[in-house]
């Protein structure tokens, strides 16, 4: 198994500092992105982008309940749109972000469509 992965210890770290992007994590730790998938697939049992999109989504959470609006939790983990974020949030964790907000920080439409 590739020893310059074997090092790495801060890896949710580097998922967030290369936008949960598998290419990027790859390019930066020196690795083809087939080098990483074989040692996420063994060392952590999944692929890096199931990983990376797990880490993505334990860090809104964490935003969430520490008191971000949805529209700052998903700025802040690389969304452009709410909207997009919310509806991965609502398929990983299966209800939306503000059913984690506390009633003081959801944040209502003007406009209704």
């Amino acid at each position: 198994m590739n020893t310059r992965l074997n090092h790495i210890q801060n890896w949710p770290e580097l998922a967030q500092q290369v936008n949960w992007s598998a290419a990027a994590l790859a390019k930066k730790c020196g690795v083809s992105v087939r080098t990483l998938e074989r040692y996420f697939l063994k060392q952590m049992g999944n692929s890096p982008k199931a990983w990376l999109s797990e880490q993505r989504q334990r860090r809104a959470f964490d935003l969430i309940r520490d008191g971000s609006t949805v529209k700052e939790a998903a700025a802040r983990i690389g969304y452009q749109h709410a909207s997009t974020f919310s509806r991965e949030f609502m398929k990983h964790w299966g209800c939306y972000p503000t059913a984690k907000l506390p009633p003081s920080k959801v944040v209502r439409s003007a406009s209704v469509a």
